[in-house]
């Protein structure tokens, strides 16, 4: 696998004052708890998971966090693409079994309908924290480091973008402490990779993926040879995503996911119906007259959506 390097020493992007936008060593944002919000460029949101001395281990407040902080970013017209990444050694060691016990170990309930009831409400909880993110039309880029377990797996795909850095691996981890992974691995990762046996593989045996076979495999689409050089290559695509029409990123992110769920005559029927609208923007001469000219997107001064 090719491992990309920082981006050239002449690049605004490999400044150490834009790095250390993306590094929140302050700690977490108010009002949350377990995530550091921040804006380290002009319409690009960075979402990092804040609980290094935990390996950034999932617990009850980061699954209520994540549905607010996207659901909030959802409706942020500033933003227009969103980094998620994660603090520390590592990128997360999945969930807090241990804060996590007594909501999955001993669910409430006085007989068995009412304890499956509660069980069932407990994992649906769970299941919104990242189809939030999914949900979500603005495109959302995950910068992986290190350990991606568990439901770190679940997480990263339900992502837009997938990059890693050489040393990073990927493990299904759920099988070896006796469950089915149950938050959207299951669903998400046969979509995403295109060996249904190789999925199959990960899930039922719970060993480890290296970078080199992620990249192999279509899991992530770019390996870096370090943190700082992902960090920098997740931002310097997060801007040049963001610097592009808005009705058009958002508009295509939406195609895709229907896309993805339905078949090409549906995904064609829901492509023409979007855009008899979203084709109505001054957003289209603009970007037309830029090209034309030689000019970026960038240069455009697109109105918020």
């Amino acid at each position: 696998t090719a491992v990309l390097q920082l981006p050239n020493s002449g690049s605004r992007l490999s400044s150490p004052a834009v790095l250390r936008a993306m590094s929140s060593s302050a700690g977490p944002t108010p009002p949350y708890t377990t995530l550091a919000v921040s804006r380290p460029a002009p319409a690009v949101t960075h979402v990092e998971i804040h609980r290094p001395d935990k390996r950034n281990a999932m617990n009850k407040a980061f699954w209520r966090e994540m549905v607010e902080c996207f659901s909030e970013i959802s409706e942020d017209q500033d933003c227009r693409a969103v980094v998620v990444s994660g603090a520390g050694k590592t990128f997360t060691a999945g969930i807090d079994i241990v804060d996590l016990a007594g909501e999955v170990l001993q669910p409430r309930g006085d007989d068995t309908a009412r304890i499956s009831y509660n069980i069932r409400k407990t994992i649906t909880h769970f299941q919104e924290s990242f189809s939030a993110i999914e949900r979500c039309p603005k495109p959302v880029l995950v910068a992986i480091h290190g350990a991606c377990v568990g439901g770190g797996v679940d997480l990263i795909t339900a992502c837009d973008i997938r990059l890693c850095t050489q040393d990073a691996w990927f493990q299904v981890k759920e099988v070896d402490i006796g469950l089915a992974a149950d938050v959207g691995t299951l669903q998400r990762l046969p979509k995403v990779i295109g060996s249904r046996s190789l999925v199959n593989e990960l899930a039922l045996t719970a060993r480890k993926m290296y970078a080199d076979e992620a990249k192999s495999s279509g899991l992530v689409s770019r390996v870096f040879q370090h943190k700082a050089a992902l960090m920098a290559g997740a931002l310097e695509m997060a801007e040049e995503i963001a610097g592009r029409s808005p009705v058009a990123v958002q508009g295509t992110k939406i195609n895709l996911l229907y896309s993805r769920d339905h078949s090409v005559e549906e995904g064609l029927q829901f492509m023409a119906a979007w855009n008899m609208s979203m084709l109505q923007t001054a957003d289209l001469m603009k970007s037309a007259q830029a090209s034309m000219e030689k000019k970026s997107p960038r240069t455009v001064a697109f109105a918020k959506l």
